[in-house]
């Protein structure tokens, strides 16, 4: 590993300058992403940021009843918050099914929100691939099974690794980024960015010298939500999709609807198209069943992946049966 500096900001102001200081600087958190990186020769920082002191690690409640997240707070407090549990349980489920009790002990709501792709040509230092400033997406033609079905006619495949970002989303969270020239707010949809020739090098809108400080949930009402993760194994892995909803009702029948799926595009893939099946209908089996065909409307395969449009219907199905509060059989 390259040697670096390391500054300890105490507040944000702070926190800014020292990004900008020059060379390559680099926020750290809780290290789970970007020490790996570091140690595969991903990055090469010259300075690191500690931000933990920097950036709030709380919960705090809103005049109207919502909540706003610090980024720094760990994902383990995150998912065991009471209030979290409470009004935006898909998030605290989210949470709570992120790598193991040591990543989540040390990881922060920030750093998922930011993490890198997962990718295995990506994180491989001999592959210099469109992410690394190469020529060429090796997942094309290459290995795919864990690559998107969404959103993959860009010059990368990837899937967004975020967890927390497909509830944040179905949830209509709202992002704090603050930078040098103070703080602006970015919904949650508009915050992650598809790959194109411009933005492959990114997947997000944050700046070198910016940080994402907090997340704002206003209020839900009275909503069902649910969130079903589809995983090879159920511990230490990444789900292979998933799907978070939020639904309005009126009486009995559905008034309005958000499903964001996860896993499966290179940013919070949100279905119009199952949102459509969904309103104006009872909650049940078959509609669930209906708005999952219609969830992978638009969906196309790679060579390797044809599979992840059939886990993704279970995944949006579940989801439905949950928020319904019906046991899937």
């Amino acid at each position: 590993m390259k040697a670096f500096g390391y500054v300890n900001p105490t507040n944000e102001k702070d926190a800014i300058a020292a990004l900008r200081a020059g060379g390559i600087v680099r926020p750290i958190g809780g290290g789970q992403d970007l020490l790996a990186r570091m140690k595969d020769y991903l990055d090469q920082p010259d300075t690191l940021v500690n931000v933990k002191g920097a950036l709030d690690a709380k919960v705090t409640a809103l005049p109207g009843g919502g909540l706003t997240i610090g980024a720094a707070m760990k994902l383990v407090d995150l998912s065991e918050h009471p209030q979290v549990l409470k009004l935006f349980p898909a998030v605290a489920d989210a949470a709570a099914r992120v790598g193991s009790p040591q990543i989540r002990h040390q990881g922060t709501v920030g750093g998922n929100l930011n993490q890198r792709p997962r990718c295995w040509y990506f994180r491989q230092e001999e592959f210099v691939c469109f992410k690394k400033g190469g020529n060429r997406c090796f997942a094309t033609d290459g290995e795919n099974q864990y690559h998107s079905i969404f959103g993959n006619d860009g010059p990368s495949k990837i899937v967004h690794p975020s967890s927390l970002a497909v509830p944040f989303v179905a949830y209509g969270a709202m992002f704090r980024v603050v930078g040098p020239n103070g703080a602006r707010e970015v919904p949650a949809a508009e915050y992650f960015t598809l790959p194109s020739m411009q933005t492959v090098r990114k997947e997000n809108v944050l700046g070198d010298d910016e940080l994402l400080t907090h997340v704002t949930l206003q209020a839900p009402g009275a909503v069902k939500s649910g969130h079903y993760e589809v995983r090879f194994k159920e511990s230490r892995d990444w789900p292979m999709a998933f799907a978070t909803v939020v639904l309005s009702m009126t009486g009995g029948t559905v008034g309005a609807a958000r499903v964001v799926l996860g896993a499966v595009a290179p940013i919070p893939w949100r279905s119009p198209e199952a949102e459509r099946a969904l309103v104006g209908k009872p909650l049940n089996d078959a509609t669930a069943s209906a708005a999952a065909e219609a969830a992978v409307t638009g969906a196309r395969a790679l060579s390797g992946n044809a599979y992840k449009i059939q886990i993704t219907k279970t995944a949006v199905k579940r989801a439905i049966l949950q928020a319904a509060g019906i046991k899937a059989v």
